[in-house]
């Protein structure tokens, strides 16, 4: 993907993102159901988010609203070209330092197990059933929340929006927060399923916009 409009994230930037993402999914369904213990989230987040993010540099495309970093919109080009062994080594690389912090973090293994369990939100892989490479996944798309009601939300979504209509690609993306849905909505996007997996009492809302 490529903007005029947005600030390409530099790896200095990420610092200040993983605060940005703690911040903005302190009280997401998500982690709520995966990480209960209120202290050990407020522990594990960031380091999650570090994680997460230093994967994603690597292997996506991470946009700003501006410098000033209050929104961030995480982009998995999929009609791009990627080394295998690259991508998978990157992958494998984030998730055993994910499974090192969240071993540190609670040392019951409740959370590992938990992380084991709810896999299925942690992962886009319902996106296999759309049978559609020529698209772009949304992984995060979040704003600070002292920063919400400015249009940043519409300003980053819009970008995506303008791009995959110039190249007829469709876009996909999941949320756990249904208050999301009717926001998505708004945007043209429709809801193309539902995932919730036993034992948690989480859904994740899977959305798709057509070409």
């Amino acid at each position: 993907m490529e903007s005029q409009i947005l600030y390409r994230v530099q790896r200095e930037d990420l610092p200040q993102l993983k605060e940005l993402l703690t911040e903005s999914f302190a009280n997401d369904p998500l982690y709520q159901n995966l990480i209960p213990d209120e202290e050990t989230r407020k522990r594990l987040l960031p380091e999650l988010f570090e994680c997460d993010l230093s994967e994603f540099f690597d292997t996506c495309e991470i946009f700003a609203d501006s410098r000033e970093l209050n929104g961030i919109l995480v982009v998995s080009d999929e009609a791009e070209p990627y080394n295998p062994f690259h991508y998978y080594l990157t992958e494998l690389k984030a998730q055993l330092k994910t499974d090192e912090y969240l071993i540190k973090e609670d040392m019951s293994l409740k959370t590992l197990l938990n992380f084991f369990l709810g896999r299925d939100y942690l992962n886009s892989r319902w996106t296999d059933q759309l049978h559609q490479e020529n698209r772009l996944h949304l992984i995060y798309l979040a704003v600070r929340p002292s920063m919400q009601h400015h249009g940043i939300s519409a300003l980053l979504i819009g970008e995506a929006i303008r791009y995959a209509d110039e190249h007829k690609m469709m876009i996909s993306l999941e949320t756990h927060n249904e208050k999301n849905v009717s926001l998505y909505q708004h945007f043209g996007f429709k809801l193309y399923g539902v995932v919730e997996r036993p034992p948690f009492h989480l859904k994740q809302y899977c959305m798709v916009k057509e070409i």
